[in-house]
């Protein structure tokens, strides 16, 4: 693909353009960079298309920090003039020499002598979000700013310990997008008023002696914020359709450390191995996120912020229990016992967290707490009571609808059993959580219009779910998955893509959703353990392949966790410290305390705002690059993982819906109603309406009984004139038979058999005996007739003890066609009654067992007899 490179416009037409469309507070999209260097002074340009800017680093005094921002906008021309300036201003100290090209700054650190620039020279592509690319950093160089220094031993140190922080591993950037941020503070909080998150910006500390990262309106076009932790994207092809899945995890600077280094929460309130995922599911039917819609009287609201329905985000949040515990990693034990450090009767470090998230998410907070509860030796079981009382406690001062809900549950024991449903009751409390708290969606709802109300506005999460063990990692891991499973259903039904808001296990689209979150807890893992998970999704699931192949690898890495914890830890920690700017110190009282009453801040607890839908600086030549030669197949769009490369499928199955299960039945399954373990909560089993709207699924409509005032669906209509299949047939044979008013009446006739008033026996005949009676009736119905005579006085053998003429009439009308010369004989070999037709074969009948018999079944074979006359 290639297009014509239109001739360059003047600079004052350039310049018009960017104030035209590009907003001031937007973020920059400065992606091409270049370092230049005299003995004086760097010199680093930026470009982005034909605009360009310059920054200045002055390299004279090492111990001074000196960087200077050009605010003048340059075209192509005026740059090479400012190059070819320099360069002749310069001559007599060597000029201007082009160092390197780079993709950008990640920032400045000192150690004891002088000052240090590190630059992104490697990056690759991992995501794509409304046309805003977001990279993986491959590769850094550090170059030192001043032109002559000298490295003490004391340095040299420092330096090694900086570099133990891996920055080619799990940080993650975008130039035009702020990833910082959730999806849906970027689309609803305007530009001018949307700050950078920097809890989850792991160079702020590098990017502080330069760059202002405080205040929106002085937002530096340099400033490239680095997240640490997790992201992937996969596309889920849908016939002709295309759904984009992504999961970003953003790790907190604050309190962030090594596993037994790093417990519970610190006096600032702030948790250990604190992470926020971020799970988003678009249909981008477009490049660019959209445009903004602003409401006008002639506009019905249906079309207000249409441009945005295409993306649906849901957050769920990670942290250690804010309590102040810890554990002494001294001892060589694989598990240390817990100590709680410090009892605070306000708990003030839990007051200062829960406020923090009330601030960042609203209200309500959804607590999950998985830590044991019943334990030999008393170890995780000291924090579920002291979080419990925490919870409790503050609770009691927050106003009703506001109050945080806790749920404390032993997942371990629950799993360890076998039976409870451990995946189906994360499940509902995932859909507790939803009913309240919502999920992003910002536009109408696309789901079926007609079966209720229609939500005709953006939909804004209000609230958040906390999930919580001791680790925050395996258990935690595994909870998130089974509460994404359920947030992706409900998303994917808000983007119109299915028709009820729940999924089985094995589907294409859960199968990749599966992959990401083993994918995503490994690395967590990694970052706060040394090693992988232990308990993988499938431990909780109970499937036969995790019940044989996991034991090897859990042994594995249970022995690399605890190699990793009692060597590997103490470098770890102090290499993060220095890279983020902690200074350890014992923790200090001094620091003002909240009320102990009112411990949270109102505006907390208001009703979720919205900037009528943000708009997104557009990146339009960026994106497509209209300069050079592009090809398909290296356009990230093209190579991104897809469900089909998950499973390799036959031709006739390719156009296969990936929301389907690919068995029948699942055994076992969180959304198969006949699951062989017990299920704990009940409560939302069933198909339940969409977040913003009470319309309920097409499934749940069709598994309720049809009466004459309700609709009937009939999915399997065709509008062609072909026969149908015949498994079609079948399947509606089956849920629609023909005898279905007979199999009723008979149903209705065989619940009330054993309450009978015509047995006069609480006996109750066996199979046998009415396979006999039938075939005895269906021997002798033509002989009736004409041996009728002989029969009324044959039959009263069978009851010798009753001489009343109307057990002969009852007896007859049994037409069962037993006359004289042919007679029953029992046998003790086998206890079957045989039918001997010969006279001279007359033998002895054991009058007492066929009287009993008789007592038994006579009233049961009159009625059937009579029916199947009168048919």
């Amino acid at each position: 693909m290639s297009t014509d490179v239109p001739p360059l416009p003047p600079h004052d037409s350039i310049q018009a353009d960017l104030d035209e469309n590009d907003d001031p507070h937007a973020l920059n999209t400065l992606s091409k960079f270049t370092l230049f260097e005299t003995r004086s002074r760097f010199y680093i340009t930026a470009s982005t298309a034909d605009t360009h800017r310059v920054l200045k680093i002055d390299r004279t005094d090492p111990a001074v920090l000196n960087v200077v921002e050009d605010a003048t906008v340059y075209d192509s021309a005026e740059l090479d003039l400012l190059l070819r300036m320099v360069q002749d201003g310069n001559k007599s100290q060597g000029g201007l020499e082009k160092v390197l090209e780079f993709h950008g700054i990640v920032g400045f650190v000192k150690f004891t002598a002088g000052w240090y620039l590190i630059l992104i020279s490697k990056r690759s592509v991992v995501g794509l979000l409304g046309g805003h690319y977001i990279y993986h950093c491959d590769e850094t160089t550090l170059i030192t700013i001043a032109s002559k220094s000298e490295r003490t031993a004391q340095e040299t140190k420092m330096l090694h310990t900086f570099q133990h922080v891996d920055l080619t591993k799990n940080f993650y950037f975008s130039y035009s997008y702020d990833i910082t941020n959730s999806l849906q503070t970027n689309l609803t909080v305007s530009p001018s008023n949307r700050r950078w998150n920097t809890r989850f910006m792991w160079n702020h500390y590098l990017l502080s002696p330069a760059f202002d990262l405080e205040d929106p309106k002085g937002r530096s076009k340099w400033v490239l914020p680095l997240i640490y932790g997790f992201l992937d994207q996969a596309k889920i092809n849908v016939f002709t359709r295309t759904v984009y899945l992504t999961l970003i995890a953003r790790r907190s600077r604050h309190y962030a450390g090594a596993r037994f280094l790093t417990r519970g929460a610190n006096e600032h309130g702030h948790v250990a191995n604190e992470v926020e995922t971020e799970q988003i599911v678009s249909e981008p039917l477009a490049t660019p996120f959209g445009t903004r819609n602003k409401s006008d009287d002639a506009r019905p609201l249906s079309d207000h912020g249409a441009g945005y329905g295409a993306y649906t985000s849901f957050l769920q949040y990670r942290g250690s229990i804010p309590v102040m515990w810890h554990q002494e990693s001294n001892q060589m034990t694989p598990r240390p016992p817990i100590e709680i450090t410090i009892k605070d009767p306000f708990y003030t470090p839990a007051a200062k967290h829960f406020d923090d998230l009330l601030g960042r998410y609203g209200a309500p907070i959804f607590i999950l707490n998985l830590i044991k509860s019943r334990e030999t030796v008393p170890r995780e079981s000291k924090l579920l009571a002291e979080y419990g009382q925490c919870v409790e406690y503050l609770n009691q001062f927050l106003p009703e609808g506001k109050k945080m809900t806790y749920i404390a549950w032993d997942m371990a024991q629950a799993a360890k059993s076998g039976h409870q449903d451990v995946m189906g009751v994360l499940e509902d409390i995932c859909e507790e959580a939803l009913q309240a708290t919502n999920f992003f969606h910002g536009g109408p709802a696309r789901n079926e219009v007609g079966t209720g109300p229609y939500r005709d506005k953006p939909l804004l999460q209000h609230g958040i779910l906390r999930v919580n063990c001791v680790d925050c990692l395996d258990r935690t891991n595994a909870a998130q998955f089974a509460i994404a499973k359920r947030a992706f259903g409900h998303q994917l039904y808000a983007l119109g893509l299915i028709s009820t808001p729940h999924l089985p296990f094995s589907c294409d689209a859960v199968d990749v959703l599966t992959e990401m979150y083993h994918d995503h807890g490994d690395t967590l893992a990694w970052q706060y353990t040394g090693s992988a998970l232990v308990n993988r999704v499938d431990t909780y699931r109970r499937t036969k392949a995790a019940q044989w192949s996991s034991h090897s690898r859990d042994l594995l890495e249970n022995i690399r966790r605890f190699y990793n914890n009692s060597m590997l830890d103490a470098d770890k920690q102090s290499a993060i410290n220095l890279f983020l700017g902690v200074q350890p110190s014992p923790p200090t009282y001094d620091l003002a305390r909240p009320n102990y009453k009112q411990w949270f801040t109102p505006s907390h607890l208001e009703e979720p705002k919205s900037d009528e839908l943000a708009p997104i600086n557009q990146v339009y030549k960026e994106y497509y690059k209209p300069h050079i030669l592009s090809q398909f197949g290296r356009l990230y769009a093209f190579t991104m993982n897809s469900t089909t490369r998950f499973h390799a499928k036959p031709k006739n199955e390719m156009l296969a819906s990936p929301f389907e299960s690919r068995v029948p039945t699942e055994l076992g399954s969180p959304t198969t109603h006949h699951s062989s373990t017990q299920r704990v909560a009940r409560r939302w089993a069933i198909p339940v309406p969409a977040p913003g709207s009470t319309s309920l699924s097409t499934q749940q409509s069709s598994n309720m009984p049809q009466t004459d005032d309700q609709p009937k669906h009939d999915h399997h209509t065709h509008t062609h004139n072909h026969p149908p299949h015949p498994l079609e047939t079948m399947v509606a044979s089956l849920l629609n038979p023909p005898d279905l008013d007979k199999r009723i009446k008979d149903y209705e006739w065989y619940t009330q058999y054993h309450s009978s008033e015509e047995l006069e026996s609480n006996t109750i005949g066996e199979e046998k005996d009415l396979q006999l009676y039938i075939k005895v009736s269906k021997l002798f119905q033509g002989e009736f007739d004409h041996q009728h005579d002989n029969e009324s006085s044959n039959m009263n053998i069978f009851n010798p003890h009753t001489t009343n003429t109307n057990t002969n009439t009852n007896l007859n009308s049994l037409r069962l066609g037993l006359n004289s010369s042919n007679w029953l004989s029992t046998t003790n070999t086998n206890d079957n009654l045989l039918i001997n037709r010969d006279e001279s074969a007359m033998t002895s009948v054991d009058i007492t067992k066929l009287d009993e018999l008789g007592k038994v079944n006579l009233g049961y074979y009159e009625n059937w007899l009579k029916s199947n006359v009168t048919q």
